[in-house]
This record gives structure tokens, C-alpha cells and sequence, in this order.
């Protein structure tokens, strides 16, 4: 509040004209104000300001100075008063506390957005649909590497069927990641006591006849961004290698009512910034020369590793698309606001996004159908309709491709019935959101005493640059801040116009920069077998992907279109060479 704002209970004269005796400050009166109201009105602004720089107690006005015509001078002194007491210090902050203000990913608002989809779907836009699998045919694997990169999906059919069971299932993944993780640096933590018990609770439920669904029984890893209880949350970072947060994530307790087994917090890069963290760089199975890409680093390579079934990364500006592409997995980065990130570290409140990094398209849907929906936890969250097709009609999808569209993808997609289309060109804007909020989500840690310490010119460049983090937002002036968000709503309005007469289209690039300040869904996809950066000192050989960029809230949609090209292929179940 500035102090130019009127104390409590007075109006502003100038602007309202007139106002009800009674009524708060601002409050239009219908009617004629009488005189003697306007006097009494006058006084007791006037008395009201006094009081509230502590000249006199309210009470002491009496009945007298309460009546009409009255005059101040007829009141009774004022008896002293003691200065007043200064304000409550303001609430400390952390990272994790939302502002009041909220981003909305559809450009007409929340509300807009579940009329239409109540008219769309003729009924409850927040009914859940099953998603049905196949059950298991044929010879059960016994070799670790033919059990371990089993899609979800296929694990699921298994431990349904009692081929295997859960722990036996875990058993296996958790040799593999003590195996492996020293090589990858995959991990933060192993939970090798927590997954057993899991396991065996799986175990007992399900031969009690209490199958859960698909991802009951099934091992995980969750991004070391997500708070568990009795785990260590790093947020890959030194500083914060000792930090234990008592209470669980939202997607990690809806993980566990769907029956996952947690097997391993997963390495993330520090503060969410690429795939180095405080013991060194998680790399990419598929060459070991090189990182695996962040910031869901971790997540990227134990999955591709065959280290664990799936993972949850995050994403705020590439985080689940890029090392998704660099290990050659299939992934879902949800349109924003389809997951709660409560428990998780905060980068931005308007861009960051929870998903799942799998082996397909299916597995994908499989993950997201158990985690989304509306949290009281998280404000910016929400529910709208999943319905996943595992049989789409290409033919009746609106698909386009943007200029870098892999061809072979486009021409897969045409292959299975569609009709892609060259996009209108795309507009793109960088706002100032992800610089601002993260400076305010680590001002805690910057500046725990208002001011952050000046830095050094001894450290080196890097170490300079790492302890700059978060400080730039600190430099720009609200005014441009909201200016900026101003003028990200025009770009969500451009973006809803090129998309319009579009499901879908194909982007090379993945446009991650553009589309997470939009909050449009990207669904990465292998397509093809071969040589990525041919030209580089250490060329990988690898499944090469591409990205399904949705209309917001297609999320079905882009993972339906996928899962279409995936029954065709095999490049999403190629396995790198590492044991």
C-alpha cells in the first residue's frame, strides 16, 4: 500500500463524488448526498486520519461528534496516545510459495476455456477415461537387457498376467542402476529400501486380486527437483546436497496411489540449468562422450539406459524435450497447467511443466493419465479431458509441418493416412518471465538479507556466471516486467490464430523457446535410425527424433498421432550399447 492511500473508511471526494455514510471507501450511493451528511462526512475523514496517525482514539469522539452539523472544535480533547506500533515485518519467503497472480495458458482464460469444453464433449469435461492394455503373448524374457527395455506398457501386461512380479521386476532395475550409475552419474539417490518395500506391496496386492492399473508394480525415477519424504531434494546443487523436505510431491503421491515403485531421485542439472550437477555430468548412454542434456538429465539417460521403466522430468524452457532428444526417448511435455509442480523447485510459475520421459508414445500416455489434473496445491493447475486413442484416424487429424520438419517423419505420417500441411509462418517473443521469476523464486538464497553479496572478480568467468544466476531479474523495473507479460498474451493470441484449422504440427526444432511461453504441448518422437551431428569430434549413431507440437489441451492427441506411428517402427526400441 503507498502512502498516498486514504486510511480506512474515507473516500476519495474527488473521484466518487458522493458515497454511502456507511458503506466502504469507493462504494457509489444512489441518490443525493444532504449537506449535513457531507459535513459529518467530512469530520469524521478527518477524525479517521487523525486516528490513524495516532492524534486520537475513535472512542473518544463521543455520541456529540457523531451527530450531524456537528463541529470537530466541539469535541472533547483527545487523551494521549502512545506512538503507534510499527508494521508485522513482512512473511519470509521461500522457493516454492505462488504468487497471486496466475498464467493461464488458453488466451480467453480458465473459464473460457471449460465452457468450450463443455459444450465440445456434450457433458463432464473432468471424466477420466481408461486406457485398456494388451494382455502378454509369448515366451516371457529372462535376460536383464530384453526384461529392462520392455515398454511400460508390456511390463504392465507381464506383472498383470503374474509372469513376474514386482519385486522381481525392481530386483532386476535396481542391479542395473547400481551398476550403471557410476558411469552415468544418473542418480542423486538410490532408493533401494524404499523401492523393496514398494515392491512387496505391490506384490501382496496384486495376488490378493488388487491390480491398480498399468503402473502398478511398475519402477521409476523422479527428477531430484521433487520433494519425497525422507529423501534428500538437491535441486543438483552443492548448497542444497544436505536438504530434506518434509512432505511429498503431488506427482510423487500420485504416482504412489497409482502404484509405482520410487526407485531413485534422478540427477538434475544445478538449479535446473543443463545436465552438469554437483558430482559431475550425466551422460548420454548412447555415447559416452558426451552429456545427456538437461535439465531432466538424469531422467533422460537411467531411461534410455534401461535403468528405470520411466522418469518424470520437468521443463520450463527445453528441459524434457532436449534430453529426450539427445538419449532418443519418447516423451510428453503437457500443455501448462495439466500437472501439479507442488513439491517441486520453482524456476518460473508461468512456464514450468511436469511430464513424462518414457520408451512411447503409449507409456507416455500411460504416465500422464495417472499424474494430471487440478491441485488445490498448485493454482495454475487444472483439469481438462485425456482421450487417449490408440487407434486414431490420421486421415481426420489437421496436421501441419514447419520448414524443418524431418521429411521422413512427415512422409510416415502420410503413409498412415494423413494429409500434412505447410504451416503459415510462426511468430516468436521472448518475455522477461523466466529471468524475473527465477531472481524472485531464489531470492530467498541470493539475498536472504535483502541485497545479494557482490561477486567476486577473483572466481572465473564460470564460476562468476554460476554466481549471477538469478540476480538479472532483480535489475528489471516492475513496469517492464508487466509489460512484457502484456505483450507474451499478444503472442498467445497470434500463436491461437496460426494453430486455428491445426491439431498438431511437425517441428524439426521444436520450437521450445516459443512454445513454452505459450504453454502448447510438444510430444518428442523417434522417427528414424541414424548418425546425429555427423560433423562433430564424437558423432552419435542413434534414434533420431522429432517433435509433435499440439493445439493447447491436445495432448491426447499429439501422443494418439505418435503411438499410430510408433506400431509401424521400431526406432523407439532400439537399445544403446551399454551393459
Amino acid at each position: 500500500m503507498s502512502n498516498s492511500t486514504p486510511p480506512l473508511g474515507t473516500v476519495d471526494a474527488k473521484k466518487t463524488g458522493r458515497a454511502h455514510a456507511g458503506a466502504p471507501a469507493g462504494d457509489a450511493f444512489a441518490g443525493d448526498v444532504p449537506a449535513t451528511t457531507i459535513e459529518r462526512r467530512r469530520f469524521l475523514a478527518t477524525a479517521a486520519a487523525a486516528a490513524a496517525a495516532g492524534a486520537l482514539k475513535p472512542a473518544s469522539l463521543g455520541a456529540d461528534a457523531g451527530s450531524v452539523g456537528a463541529s470537530p472544535a466541539s469535541a472533547p480533547l483527545p487523551a494521549p496516545q502512545t506512538p503507534p506500533q510499527e508494521a508485522p515485518p513482512p512473511v519470509p519467503l521461500g522457493n516454492g510459495e505462488p504468487p497471486a497472480l496466475q498464467f493461464q495458458a488458453y488466451p480467453g482464460g480458465t473459464g473460457a476455456l471449460m465452457e468450450k469444453l463443455w459444450h465440445e464433449t456434450g457433458g463432464n469435461p473432468f471424466e477420466r477415461t481408461g486406457i485398456e492394455i494388451e494382455p502378454w503373448s509369448g515366451a516371457v524374457p529372462t535376460a536383464e537387457e530384453d526384461l529392462v527395455f520392455q515398454p511400460v506398457h508390456r511390463l504392465a501386461a507381464l506383472i498383470r498376467a503374474r509372469d513376474i512380479s514386482p519385486s522381481e521386476l525392481t530386483g532386476v532395475y535396481l542391479e542395473r542402476l547400481k551398476r550403471l550409475d557410476p558411469v552415468l552419474l544418473c542418480a542423486v539417490t538410490i532408493l533401494e529400501g524404499r523401492a523393496q518395500e514398494e515392491a512387496r506391496q505391490a506384490d501382496l496386492e496384486i495376488a490378493a486380486g488388487d491390480w491398480r492399473g498399468p503402473l502398478h508394480g511398475i519402477p521409476y525415477g523422479l527428477k531430484d527437483l521433487f520433494t519425497v519424504a525422507g529423501t534428500r531434494t538437491t535441486w543438483g546443487s552443492a548448497e542444497f546436497s544436505h536438504q530434506f523436505i518434509r512432505e511429498d510431491s503431488e506427482v510423487a503421491v500420485r504416482l504412489r496411489d497409482a502404484g509405482a515403485v520410487l526407485m531413485a531421485k534422478l540427477a538434475t542439472g544445478e538449479f535446473a540449468r543443463g545436465d552438469r550437477w554437483y558430482r559431475g555430468r550425466t551422460l548420454n548412454p548412447w555415447n559416452l562422450e558426451e552429456g545427456s542434456s538437461g535439465s531432466s538429465a538424469g531422467p533422460g539417460s537411467a531411461t534410455a539406459a534401461g535403468c528405470v521403466a520411466f522418469a518424470i522430468g520437468t521443463e520450463t524452457q527445453g528441459s524434457i524435450v532436449s534430453p529426450s532428444r539427445r538419449c532418443g526417448l519418447t516423451a510428453l511435455r503437457p500443455t501448462f497447467g495439466r500437472v501439479s509442480r507442488y513439491g517441486g523447485m520453482v524456476l518460473s510459475w508461468s512456464m514450468d511443466k511436469t511430464g513424462p520421459m518414457c520408451r512411447s508414445a503409449l507409456d507416455c500416455a500411460l504416465v500422464f493419465n495417472a499424474i494430471h489434473g487440478a491441485d488445490t496445491k498448485d493454482p495454475a493447475s487444472l483439469t481438462t479431458p485425456f482421450r487417449f486413442d490408440p487407434d486414431p484416424d490420421l486421415s481426420a487429424m489437421r496436421i501441419g509441418f514447419d520448414e524443418d520438419a524431418p521429411e521422413a517423419f512427415v512422409e510416415g505420417l502420410r503413409a498412415l493416412g494423413a494429409d500434412p500441411q505447410p504451416m503459415p509462418e510462426i511468430p516468436d517473443f521472448r518475455s522477461n518471465a523466466l529471468g524475473v521469476e527465477s531472481s524472485a523464486a531464489f531470492d530467498f538464497h541470493v539475498a536472504p538479507d535483502g541485497e545479494p553479496e557482490p561477486i567476486s572478480e577473483d572466481l572465473d568467468e564460470d564460476e562468476r556466471r554460476r554466481r549471477g544466476r538469478f540476480r538479472g531479474g532483480r535489475e528489471v523495473p516492475a513496469l517492464n516486467f508487466v509489460q512484457s507479460q502484456r505483450r507474451r498474451l499478444i503472442l498467445m493470441k497470434r500463436m491461437a490464430e496460426v494453430m486455428q484449422g491445426f491439431d498438431m504440427f511437425v517441428s524439426g526444432s521444436g520450437l521450445v523457446g516459443l512454445t513454452n511461453q505459450t504453454g502448447h504441448p510438444a510430444a518428442v518422437v523417434p522417427y528414424e535410425f541414424g548418425e546425429r551431428n555427423p560433423d562433430a569430434d564424437s558423432p552419435t549413431t542413434m534414434p533420431l527424433t522429432t517433435t509433435l507440437l499440439g493445439n493447447l489441451f491436445t495432448d491426447d492427441k499429439i501422443l494418439s498421432v505418435a503411438h499410430a506411428f510408433q506400431k509401424g517402427t521400431d526406432w523407439h526400441l532400439r537399445r544403446p550399447e551399454i551393459g
